[in-house]
């Protein structure tokens, strides 16, 4: 009934005026809320729709971290991305490696922030070079960088460096150089050209790098950020967003303004074959695969038909070259490792354990301390003394036992088979000229012979063809 007079027209303009308002509003309502759904989902979208990409170095720098960072660039690329977040703590690693990583940030058209975290972290020796490569350096508090002398200079005084210069006996004559001094010269140099190229490319401190090369120098957060090593200190991502917005870098494409606040983050994580790849390339995990593949194979080799060793000696020793392939290998060490397996070989062959054997052994631990090359990393990569001791350990057992079974098993005469019956006594059950029938081994055999034979007596196996054996008379 209450609608009627509506129905009707009977009330006034004036009563009819409020519900129509009302259901103006309603509607306008409606239609602005249908609207602010999809644009806010656009203006949270736009946020989201180039993040920034964060990628984690943790660790020596390798093949592997160069690969990763190379694959970060791409994939940021291809999104659009503003930037790359790059996550250092590094002790230093491969000089290939960090100079494929330098490349690579060099040749990027999207920026890369080197960002040394969390609070304790460091960018020491190859890690400063990235730093200094970097569009921008950032650091957490409670960090540091620098030492970035090559280790493979030793410093004067241990054992295996150069002797220092000598004096002039001329006091107004400047003492010559030795020329022994000259290839740690030569790679002094080189690395200080190469770290000023890096400062003066992107604007920074190039002295207090080469003090970083020549003194082995190191700095704080705060310190790198007075002497222009770094660029901003953040406490995290966020933060680091924040302060790097707006600030103009130089990337491949030209100058680029970055635009990195409120962005959203994505972390790429390294998928199954970078983690394989970063486990196996561990130089003793690498020395170990090794080993284990000669082993197999060898033992293949000696015992056929057991196949087992085989296949896992052959899946091993690939997947070993595979990781010695991307490694510094020092080929003299290889060959030592090499000669020494195959010394301990050699020893299977001989009863005992003499002075092949031992020869063996010393060679495989010395060419196995030295597999790895130290002038091509700036920090040591070399397979712990306690692999090698134990891989001695057991090489040697392996080679005196398991092959020296193996080879003296070959040497052993046949027990089954068709082979077996050959040399075994019997004795005639009867004979009609050249043929008859012997009990051999509680079995009664049809046997031929050139010889006369007669019941009872003792004959040998000579030949067997089928169910028929060959006899000669004898005990």
């Amino acid at each position: 009934m209450a609608l009627l007079p509506y129905l009707s027209g009977s009330v006034d303009a004036s009563s009819r005026s409020w519900p129509i308002r009302s259901r103006a509003w309603f509607i306008a309502l409606v239609f602005i809320c249908f609207l602010a759904t999809p644009f806010g989902r656009a203006l949270s979208q736009g946020t989201n729709e180039h993040p920034v990409l964060l990628i984690d170095i943790a660790g020596a720098i390798g093949f592997v971290t160069a690969g990763r960072l190379a694959k970060a660039v791409e994939e940021a690329t291809g999104r659009g991305s503003p930037a790359v977040i790059v996550r250092l703590d590094t002790p230093g690693g491969l000089l290939t490696s960090t100079r494929e990583m330098i490349h690579t940030i060099l040749a990027s058209r999207v920026a890369i922030i080197m960002y040394v975290a969390p609070s304790g972290s460091r960018a020491a020796s190859a890690g400063t070079y990235l730093m200094y490569a970097s569009h921008v350096a950032a650091m957490a508090p409670g960090t540091h960088l620098g030492a970035a002398t090559p280790i493979s200079l030793s410093p004067s005084g241990l054992p295996g460096s150069p002797p220092p210069s000598k004096p002039s006996p001329d006091p107004h004559k400047k003492s010559e150089p030795d020329p022994s001094t000259a290839p740690a010269r030569k790679s002094i140099n080189d690395a200080v050209a190469y770290i000023r190229s890096l400062a003066e490319l992107r604007g920074r401190n190039a002295d207090w790098g080469e003090k970083a090369v020549r003194d082995a120098a190191t700095l704080t957060a705060s310190e790198a950020l007075k002497e222009r090593v770094a660029d901003v200190i953040a406490k995290d991502i966020e933060e680091l967003l924040s302060q790097v917005d707006g600030r103009s870098v130089t990337t491949s494409a030209g100058q680029v303004r970055l635009d990195t606040k409120r962005r959203g983050i994505v972390e790429l994580k390294p998928d199954w074959k970078m983690q394989l790849m970063s486990a196996i390339t561990d130089p003793n995990i690498a020395l170990i695969l090794l080993m284990i593949g000669i082993y197999g194979i060898l033992f293949e080799f000696w015992s056929p038909g057991a196949v087992a060793p085989g296949v896992i000696g052959g899946i091993c020793l690939i997947v070993a070259l595979t990781a010695l392939a991307v490694l510094p290998v020092n080929y003299a060490g290889l060959a030592l490792l090499i000669f020494g397996v195959a010394l301990m070989v050699a020893e299977a062959f001989t009863p005992g354990f003499g002075i092949v054997g031992l020869g063996g052994i010393a060679a495989f631990a010395v060419g196995a301390l030295f597999l790895f090359d130290p002038a091509q990393s700036d920090i040591p990569i070399a397979v712990s003394w306690q692999v090698v001791a134990g891989m001695a350990v057991l090489s040697a057992t392996f080679f005196a036992g398991v092959m020296g079974f193996a080879v003296r098993a070959r040497h052993r005469p046949v027990r089954t088979g068709a082979e077996q019956m050959i040399g075994s006594v019997g004795e005639v059950v009867s004979w009609t000229g050249t043929a008859g029938r012997v009990h051999v081994n509680g079995e009664l055999w049809e046997a031929q012979s050139k010889q006369s034979l007669s019941k009872d007596q003792k004959v040998r196996v000579v030949s067997r063809a089928g169910l028929t054996i060959g006899v000669e008379a004898g005990s």
